[in-house]
């Protein structure tokens, strides 16, 4: 059955209008965003088909131009365009940080990062650069590793904050794996840190752990 012969409020448009997009399943919102299905399915059915097949909405979401364009109903016009999706969505949660205390924005913070890094298949170390009102002045990653880990230099870090005149930061890396548990390595660098950049008097506000969620040092007591 074709998805205009569905009951309206069950319609995935319709049922988005009416409840929010948040109401939508998975396979509602990519149905959405396909807008019509292929040959003896309708855009439920392929998305359905499609989690299966990726394993995750996530995994579509990550997956590099050909092996999004192996799934049924997907192309390189529909991967311009998830990009494009993606991108306007960390835009707009890095407007929202640009324009108060990160502090105060804690889960504002906490989603630009995760949609900044949770599909980097390799773990790489960024910082939050802030001003003496806690705003974001920029975001840059310092360093790049492997699926393991990724090598930080204490020095390099107190070089730029420095260079970019910065009174305090926010530490961002992800863990490729999805659990966002720090190690005890991740405990020991943070420390490092810390005790570097208060010898010129920058704080260090947070350090987020990036996986399928995001692990705040400041919520558990550990900065």
């Amino acid at each position: 059955m074709a998805i205009t012969d569905w009951p309206a409020d069950e319609r995935p448009r319709e049922k988005l209008l009416k409840q929010g997009a948040a109401a939508l399943s998975d396979a509602e919102l990519l149905a959405i965003f396909l807008r019509t299905g292929v040959k003896g399915k309708s855009a439920v059915d392929l998305s359905r088909e499609l989690l299966n097949e990726f394993g995750s909405l996530r995994s579509i979401m990550k997956a590099d131009l050909p092996t999004f364009c192996r799934g049924l109903g997907l192309g390189s016009a529909k991967f311009t365009q998830l990009q494009a999706v993606l991108e306007m969505s960390r835009r707009h949660l890095q407007e929202k940080l640009e324009k108060g205390d990160a502090l105060v924005n804690a889960q504002a913070t906490r989603d630009y990062l995760i949609a900044k890094m949770r599909h980097y298949d390799h773990e790489v170390f960024c910082i939050l650069l802030l001003d003496n009102k806690h705003r974001i002045m920029s975001f840059k990653e310092l360093f790049n590793g492997t699926i393991d880990g990724a090598s930080v230099y204490p020095r390099e870090v107190v070089k730029l904050v420095l260079q970019e005149n910065a009174a305090a930061v926010i530490f961002a890396h992800n863990h490729p794996s999805g659990d966002s548990s720090p190690s005890a390595s991740d405990r020991q660098i943070t420390q490092k840190l810390k005790e570097a950049l208060a010898l010129v008097g920058v704080r260090v506000l947070d350090h987020f752990i990036v996986g399928e969620d995001g692990f705040s040092f400041a919520e558990h007591g550990l900065i």
